[in-house]
């Protein structure tokens, strides 16, 4: 019998490549969503899908008596400016959400093994210089981030007094096909479609910042990674949580090159004030996800950016042939 996963927010940009990274490994995955931010195009055709929210008595219903393998928790309200304006939405989504599950998981009696999407860059702040290591102090700057390292000790929690198979991947920027170009996490998304538009770049600052930015193929390799792998023992917060980036710092101005080079484009840049609170370097040492977890990143800044270009090209394409058939 093939094993079964269910992935939370797997109509997601994220989300929806894990399952599809399950689905490639022969698992059964079934996928909770509330399609707040999920979209139906994305739910691969052989996932069985619920609809419902990870707050819900239903979602704890589904959880409990699921027998699951293993659940990848990637379902959360993910933008750091909304979590500002409202910290209570953030934390009833991110903290109180994810306790509804690990409740459910604890009453279902069965050893459900959760890995949750945590953060990086959010996670380490901008105190100490990159590349971070799991070791490095957290100390989040929003209650986006706030949230996800309060989650982190839940499950840290869950594991020493439960016995619960917890792991966290702190991932740094994920980008690549189906990615939001609304969100505020998707500059890459935002930057190819500027260029289908034949609108400028728009850079905050004097884009030099720099960020870790991972494939979300290769962010689905670490999922499947780490809920297939043997994890270290249960212990404190860092004990099993895995940095998931390449390493590599890179500026938004080598980014926008880098996409105007695999685009065969010319888009210009213009810039703007840069934004009050935003981390000025981020990148994450992976060596511990490489030695334990057996990952390393196997896409290319440039690969990746090819690839996440070709899908936003090629989707508008296919949407204009069908607004004229």
């Amino acid at each position: 019998m093939a094993n079964s996963v269910l992935v939370t927010g797997g109509a997601g940009f994220i989300g929806s490549h894990v399952a599809d990274r399950f689905l490639a490994e022969g698992w059964n995955v079934t996928i909770l969503d509330d399609l707040s931010s999920g979209r139906e195009e994305n739910l691969p055709a052989a996932a069985r899908f619920v609809h419902g929210c990870i707050t819900s008595p239903e979602a704890a219903t589904l959880v409990r008596t699921g027998r699951f393998d293993v659940m990848c928790h990637l379902a959360a309200q993910i933008d750091v400016r909304r979590s500002v304006l409202d910290p209570v939405y953030d934390a009833t989504r991110n903290i109180l959400g994810t306790l509804n599950l690990m409740e459910a998981v604890r009453a279902g009696g069965h050893p459900t093994r959760t890995v949750f999407s945590s953060t990086g860059g959010a996670l380490y702040g901008d105190f100490d210089p990159p590349p971070s290591t799991e070791a490095f102090a957290k100390d989040p700057e929003a209650p986006y981030g706030i949230a996800k390292l309060s989650v982190e000790y839940y499950l840290a929690y869950y594991g020493r007094v439960h016995g619960l198979d917890t792991v966290a991947l702190r991932y740094g920027n994920v980008y690549g096909p189906r990615q939001d170009p609304h969100g505020e996490a998707g500059v890459v998304a935002v930057f190819c479609n500027r260029i289908l538009d034949g609108r400028p770049f728009t850079v905050f600052g004097d884009g030099e910042q720099t960020r870790d930015y991972v494939y979300a193929g290769d962010v689905a390799g670490a999922n499947f990674a780490a809920a297939t792998c043997a994890l270290p023992a249960r212990g404190r917060l860092d004990a099993r949580a895995f940095n998931i980036g390449t390493g590599i710092e890179t500026s938004v101005n080598t980014l926008a090159e880098t996409l105007r080079q695999v685009s065969g484009g010319t888009t210009p840049t213009e810039f703007a004030p840069p934004r009050a609170g935003e981390l000025a370097r981020s990148a994450l040492q992976t060596d511990k996800a490489r030695s334990v977890l057996g990952w390393t990143p196997q896409v290319s800044l440039a690969d990746g950016l090819h690839s996440t270009y070709r899908f936003f090209a090629d989707r508008r394409a296919r949407l204009a042939v069908e607004a004229n058939s």
